[in-house]
């Protein structure tokens, strides 16, 4: 800010102001609650005036979101992967979907593969410039059982037929 001893000359009598030492200007420390608006996303600009180097000019902030540890974000869509069994993958189910909103029931068709993707529509962020809400993705990731049993080998068993080709036929055989 402008020093207010010597109205930012830098002078006080014949010498240097003792307050800003010559400079015109002192450094104040000031805290300031600033509101963010819901939606923002990393990048954008909050305008705080009044609040800047001099008395008439306005502080800029610089926003950064921090990742979270669940949802991804990509503008103003959500994803996310949800865990599903082998049994709600094949037979199909309704699942509940954890969404930023909190929690949705979604349904799961019958046959439904791992990494499948699957649309929330307008479950995602609102963006407060458009006032328009994105969508929330999630991908099903099918869980196999980590429990080994006879009866467990012999149901997996029963399954071999049902697989009508080799899944690794289309693979490359090298470079």
């Amino acid at each position: 800010r402008r020093c207010a001893r010597c109205r930012g000359t830098g002078r006080a009598a014949k010498s240097a102001c003792p307050a800003c030492h010559g400079s015109g200007s002192v450094v104040e420390t000031e805290s300031l609650t600033v509101r963010i608006p819901a939606g923002v996303d990393t990048g954008a600009r909050i305008r705080v005036p009044g609040k800047g180097r001099t008395e008439s000019g306005d502080l800029y902030l610089s926003i950064t979101v921090e990742p979270h540890p669940y949802f991804s974000r990509d503008g103003d869509d959500i994803a996310a992967d949800v865990p599903v069994s082998v049994p709600e993958a094949y037979l199909g189910a309704e699942i509940e979907v954890p969404t930023v909103h909190g929690p949705v029931r979604a349904r799961i068709p019958a046959g439904t593969v791992s990494g499948q993707r699957f649309r929330l529509k307008g479950r995602g962020i609102e963006n407060p410039r458009t006032g328009t809400t994105g969508d929330h993705y999630y991908r099903v990731r099918v869980v196999t059982p980590t429990v080994q049993s006879d009866e467990g080998r012999r149901l997996v068993e029963a399954l071999r037929p049902l697989y009508a080709r080799d899944l690794r036929a289309d693979l490359p055989r090298g470079l």
